[in-house]
């Protein structure tokens, strides 16, 4: 698996609960977009609509050096699993702040995988906890 985007903040903005692996529906000028690394997920965020989960904010540029670029940079794109999962997921998101997260998009056996989690907003007090904790911890590795 090779990562190709990380999303560093919402491990910052979300304590995060459970993860999901899932498909992501791409058009062939998208994936070769997503392969040279032009990608941004910092506003994305994915919702159940109608049965199915749809990735929303997905940023992906026109490649340059494609011959054909037929795509829109932000589209709402279809996320793909199996029925029973999307079903677990509606499950969890009906309790009170709770929301659908995608923390990184990655390529496994050619294919293009968003990671989701289950997350829930922190407060501006858990931020500053989390990140003395952190600040800790490296001072005891630095020693």
């Amino acid at each position: 698996m090779r990562a190709v985007y990380t999303n560093r903040r919402a491990h910052f903005e979300y304590e995060l609960l459970e993860r999901y692996e899932a498909g992501v529906s791409l058009t062939g000028s998208e994936v070769k977009s997503v392969r040279a690394g032009g990608v941004d997920f910092r506003d994305a965020f994915a919702r159940l609509q109608n049965g199915n989960l749809e990735l929303e904010g997905l940023y992906i540029p026109e490649y340059t050096q494609a011959t054909y670029n037929n795509h829109t940079p932000r589209r709402t794109r279809r996320l793909l699993m199996h029925r029973q999962e999307i079903e677990k997921i509606r499950r969890s998101l009906t309790q009170k702040g709770l929301t659908l997260v995608p923390t990184r998009l990655y390529l496994k056996d050619g294919r293009f995988k968003v990671e989701l989690a289950i997350g829930r907003g922190k407060k501006l007090h858990d931020k500053r906890r989390a990140e003395s904790e952190k600040q800790a911890r490296r001072e005891i590795r630095e020693a």
